[in-house]
């Protein structure tokens, strides 16, 4: 019950969230003078609507998203009444149209930012200097974890890790007196200088007895540990395939929090750190969305789905009644978090339908007529949006299917954080 009614409470808040972001291009269009005839949360058939002034307000039945309606988008509207000529959008200033084209971004960002400030009192942000990439954690300091047990085989179902039950061994590295904390600087002949270079030294190793030597609070010290051969993955390739190598029973670790903790004033600053590791984390993600989509098709096809593909909101929801029936609220807000910096950066892009489209093409409109003044010919006039009209159905084509790809992939073979 906890779970459907976290799904339940993470798809509400994105509703709400997407309600402001149309509430932004609202108050915003208003404040300008622009004319806002409707502002609906949800689409479909209307279950209730009221005026207030020259405003229709409502709740229409299917709740996945919302609108405004603002007078005259585009030069090609032909709803504007005689009167309300001068209020049509698309007559305003460039820099009033992009700010209200770009407040539903903001918007975003701004329940990221707010969101994050909560989440660093009440419950901490993630540390932010910790290994976050493969790369990143291949170059760590070689501080470890030592293991009391570990699987030699990746195909085993044991929910504990018990010697004697299952493939479960005894860890070799805690045998030969290992302690976590340990830094590991030599394994045989061989000296290493981070994490990456201790794994790939131990996995070349030969099984048996291994002389590793190490320090432990500034003392260097040696210790002989027995390696085992185990089933393993290579270290920056989590799907890669499964070769036997040596192991020791040991881990990375290090001596930074997971989490830090901070106060209502300190919270400001480490809030925008964070969001800014998102908006960075987001983009990048955005530039392999093209690169994701045979795995997301493999994932309904039968084949084992990728944590690191796309999620629609069904998949978010999941993952957030997950974190509240695990009660673990940090990841509950922290998808909430990246989902409202996704969902803001997407919106900016520079192709219709979206927000960025009408900005661009606004800037372009101002800038093309800059330059036939300096020409001294005549402006061109206002970009013809029916002359973009393929351009724009393409990208409502492509995007369609993808949320239809990424949901169906969500609902078949859905990513969990606790497997």
């Amino acid at each position: 019950m906890l779970f459907w009614l976290g799904c339940a409470a993470f798809a509400l808040t994105i509703l709400i969230s997407v309600s402001l972001h149309e509430l932004g291009h609202m108050v915003t269009g208003k404040r300008f003078g622009m004319k806002v005839t409707k502002y609906f949360v949800g689409f479909g058939p209307t279950i209730f609507s009221f005026h207030r002034g020259e405003t229709e307000y409502g709740l229409k039945l299917i709740p996945l998203g919302g609108f405004c309606k603002i007078v005259g988008m585009t030069p090609q509207d032909d709803d504007v009444a005689p009167e309300d000529q001068h209020r049509a959008m698309w007559r305003f200033p460039v820099w009033k149209r992009t700010v209200v084209m770009a407040a539903g971004s903001i918007t975003h960002f701004m329940l990221a930012l707010v969101g994050a400030w909560v989440m660093a009192w009440a419950i901490g942000l993630p540390n932010m200097d910790l290994p976050r990439t493969a790369a990143e954690e291949r170059a760590a300091p070689a501080m470890v974890r030592v293991a009391d047990c570990l699987l030699t085989s990746l195909t085993d179902t044991a929910t504990e890790c018990k010697p004697g039950v299952g493939s479960a061994a005894s860890g070799p590295a805690a045998a030969a007196g290992l302690k976590t904390g340990d830094v590991i600087t030599k394994v045989g002949a061989t000296p290493v200088a981070n994490y990456g270079q201790l794994t790939d030294a131990i996995r070349a190793a030969p099984t048996g007895p291994t002389v590793f030597e190490y320090t432990r609070d500034g003392q260097t010290a040696q210790a002989t540990i027995s390696l085992i051969s185990a089933e393993r993955r290579p270290i920056d390739d989590p799907s890669g395939p499964i070769t036997t190598v040596a192991v020791a029973g040991i881990s990375r670790t290090t001596d930074q929090p997971a989490v830090i903790h901070y106060n209502g004033l300190s919270a400001i600053p480490a809030s925008g750190e964070y969001n800014w590791f998102l908006v960075e984390n987001s983009m990048r993600a955005m530039a392999r969305i093209p690169e994701k989509i045979p795995a997301l098709w493999n994932s309904i096809t039968g084949d084992e789905r990728d944590p690191d593909t796309p999620i629609s909101v069904i998949g978010a929801s999941r993952i957030g009644g997950e974190a509240l029936e695990r009660g673990v609220p940090e990841v509950f807000w922290g998808v909430f978090i990246s989902l409202n910096v996704f969902i803001g950066l997407f919106n900016l892009l520079p192709l219709l339908p979206v927000d960025g489209g009408h900005i661009a093409i606004a800037w372009f409109e101002a800038l093309r007529s800059r330059l036939y003044r300096l020409l001294r010919r005549p402006d061109p006039g206002r970009v013809d949006y029916y002359k973009l009209m393929p351009l724009t159905y393409a990208v409502i084509l492509i995007g369609g299917a993808f949320t239809l790809l990424t949901a169906t992939a969500d609902i078949i073979n859905p990513i969990t954080i606790f497997p």
